[in-house]
């Protein structure tokens, strides 16, 4: 495809560029409007400037994707319902040996998490608990936020539902869930492992700074029981015979209490009767909630269109909770849905330019993975363009590209290709804190927190970003096939 008019080309540019900016760095001080808003902004210019038509605009939008991303959201909002992210919360701290082991179980949890949670949901949840589990055995947060956020988007890379732009290559290539968690599966192990190594070396000195004051920490507990115990003194009834009016009266007030204690042992029944009730009825809409999941799972294992399996999923969970579905609905991103919408015009005006086919076609025949030198070109410009241009926005930009090149060398090499583009660009979130939205989750949610405000920077994670995502995109490279 050639360039398109100059005209178009640099008012398409300009649109992009704004979406760009607007994506990366949400807060720019001229123009604070957000991500979602930014990303509205860039369709509407491409719109506005005539790159693209308002009916290309409407069929850019990809709805499959909207609907698998939406499923997945509810399905994962009931999962919290059901303590799912408790229960992992819990598997961190339960029996922990130390801080080397404390980084170990976030590597893992995280990782498993994430590929069937999404990565941006595993980090919402775990960073508060994690900076609990930092602050009470005295260990410094930094390496624990690095573990968790690195992590999750190493685990997400072996699942179409483990993060958006896997979502967008599952849609586009057609890959069912089974070959793509298989294909991905042995690369991820081994990064998960390599990572965990990295931070182990990076950290080791820091991670054994455990403290050991349990004797304290009894005493403490036990002091806490003493202070919030409740007494209840025995109290001492004194009759007196003087005359029969006091002894009648007595009697009365005697049989008052004996029915108002009734009434009250009555009561007490009543509300513990409701309370099994309540208690039984959360029991069994939790295990329905792990039911439909784990049939979620199961159907996009046999091959079942993933969008309508994840809605479908998600409708028999809002049924069975029997109530309201509202205030469920209402946790839904409903922002980061409009955020896809505007990209997905912003993208299809950008590729209306002509500049990523051009481009393309100057590194394609430098970039194809019939060889190990395409390979490594074709890593490059995904791991550059991934941290430049967001993996997303990448993903759509060179996901038809890269299948049209190997499509080229045999036919075989399309689906492999597909796996190369989600694991490159999911891990090329890990070489800076701006290549992936769970580093600014994690980021964000340190800096907030009021239990232990941490701020992770840019160098800071890009001194142990930069060696990771190199060497595991290298070594994962090799491991992957379809």
């Amino acid at each position: 495809m050639a360039l398109a008019a100059t005209t178009e080309v640099v008012l398409g540019s300009i649109s992009f560029g704004i979406f760009w900016i607007m994506a990366v760095f949400p807060a720019v001080p001229f123009l604070p409007i957000g991500r979602t808003a930014g990303s509205l902004l860039g369709a509407l210019l491409m719109v506005i400037f005539h790159v693209i038509s308002p009916e290309q605009a409407y069929s850019s939008i990809d709805m499959p994707i909207l609907s698998l991303l939406f499923g997945t959201m509810v399905v994962s909002i009931y999962l919290e319902k059901a303590h799912m992210f408790k229960y992992l919360s819990q598997l961190l701290s339960w029996k922990s040996k130390g801080g080397r082991d404390l980084l170990c179980r976030i590597c893992i949890i995280s990782a498993f998490s994430s590929a069937l949670f999404t990565n941006d949901t595993t980090c919402i949840v775990l960073t508060e608990f994690v900076l609990k589990l930092a602050k009470q055995n005295n260990l410094p947060p930094k390496p624990f936020l690095l573990a968790l956020a690195s992590s999750a988007n190493i685990g997400s890379t072996t699942t179409p539902i483990g993060n958006p732009q896997n979502l967008v290559i599952a849609v586009q290539s057609k890959i069912s869930f089974g070959k793509f968690l298989m294909g991905i599966l042995p690369a991820m192990i081994v990064g998960i492992f390599i990572n965990t190594t990295i931070l182990l070396c990076m950290f080791w000195k820091s991670l054994s700074s455990m403290k050991d004051e349990e004797e304290a920490v009894d005493e403490a507990v036990v002091d806490g029981e003493v202070l919030f115990h409740k007494f209840s003194p025995a109290r001492m009834s004194h009759h007196s015979n003087q005359n029969s009016q006091a002894e009648v009266g007595g009697d009365e007030g005697e049989k008052n209490n004996i029915q108002l204690s009734v009434v009250r042992e009555t009561a007490l029944m009543v509300g513990a009767d409701v309370e099994k009730q309540l208690s039984r009825k959360a029991l069994f809409l939790k295990g329905c909630v792990y039911l439909v999941t784990i049939g979620m799972l199961t159907a996009l294992l046999i091959g079942l269109n993933m969008s309508w399996t994840a809605i479908t999923a998600a409708l028999a969970l809002i049924v069975i909770d029997f109530r309201d579905a509202g205030p469920c609905l209402d946790k839904v991103s409903y922002s980061l849905l409009i955020f896809f919408c505007g990209m997905f015009i912003t993208v299809e005006g950008f590729n209306k330019t002509g500049i990523p086919s051009v481009f393309w076609n100057f590194m394609e025949p430098h970039a194809r993975i019939n060889h190990a030198s395409g390979m490594a070109v074709l890593s490059l410009v995904i791991l550059l363009l991934s941290n430049f241009a967001s993996n997303v926005p990448t993903v759509l930009l060179l996901g038809a590209q890269v299948a049209k090149s190997a499509a080229a060398i045999s036919p075989a090499t399309v689906p492999r290709a597909w796996l190369i583009l989600a694991w490159v660009s999911t891990v090329a979130g890990n070489l800076s804190l701006l290549g992936s939205a769970a580093n600014l989750i994690v980021c964000e949610q340190a800096r907030r927190s009021q239990l232990y405000g941490y701020t992770l920077s840019f160098w800071s994670h890009l001194v142990f970003g930069l060696p990771s995502t190199l060497i595991i995109t290298v070594v994962g490279l090799p491991l992957i096939n379809c």
